[in-house]
């Protein structure tokens, strides 16, 4: 995804001012054709639902993803050696769609619009992930919207407080997506720096998941 990031995004923002301690990186040579892990086969069942494909990006190999009582991803990738990770969220609306459907001639049982879901769940976790600094917020483009057969999107780039929840990184790219009553994608890309390589790092992944048509 997300191909259409350094022209929104190469004038972002203040700089991040939190102090970044050096980390140690092992470099290894990415699986083009990782095993099938029981995390992959997970995710993949809720890309499906989601009427949505993934393919393994070269380059990149599979991380443990992070799901606890603070942040709830179910897939995630790094770039050996780039410092670069990506987090992938992905939920079915077909369900709430139609649960929403049922009530719309019943006021007092009306529902949220679940259209509206991939807005609400970027954003909030975008403010989450941001702290104190607030996310320079963007809304996709309708040539976007077709490259992942989408409906609506939006993406919030962030300088990041120095925490451990999020590995310490100092940037991170938060894309959200949405298919009208059928599902949701949230994708973050995180970095310690925002410069061309973070961008490339971030094309070199730009088709691994999508909406079917």
């Amino acid at each position: 995804m997300f191909a259409f990031v350094p022209a929104l995004f190469a004038q972002s923002g203040k700089e991040h001012k939190a102090s970044l301690k050096p980390r140690k990186v092992k470099f290894a040579s990415a699986p083009q054709n990782p095993a099938v892990s029981q995390q992959l086969k997970n995710f993949l069942q809720l890309v499906a639902d989601a009427n949505a494909t993934f393919s393994f990006p070269k380059g990149f190999k599979e991380i443990k993803a992070p799901n606890n009582e603070d942040v709830s991803f179910d897939y995630a990738l790094e770039m050996p050696g780039k410092d670069f990770e990506i987090w992938l969220q992905v939920r079915s609306q077909k369900e709430n769609w139609a649960a929403y459907e049922k009530t719309l001639n019943d006021k007092a049982k009306q529902q949220a619009n679940p259209d509206s879901l991939y807005y609400e769940i970027g954003k909030a976790q975008a403010l989450a992930f941001a702290g104190d600094n607030e996310p320079l917020e963007r809304v996709l483009p309708p040539s976007i919207m077709e490259r992942y057969n989408a409906d609506a999107g939006r993406s919030f780039m962030i300088n990041l407080p120095d925490e451990k929840i999020t590995k310490h990184y100092r940037y991170a790219l938060l894309i959200t997506l949405q298919k009208f009553h059928t599902g949701t994608i949230m994708a973050v890309c995180f970095s310690n720096q925002k410069g061309p390589e973070f961008f490339r790092n971030i094309v070199g992944a730009s088709n691994c998941i999508k909406f079917k048509p």
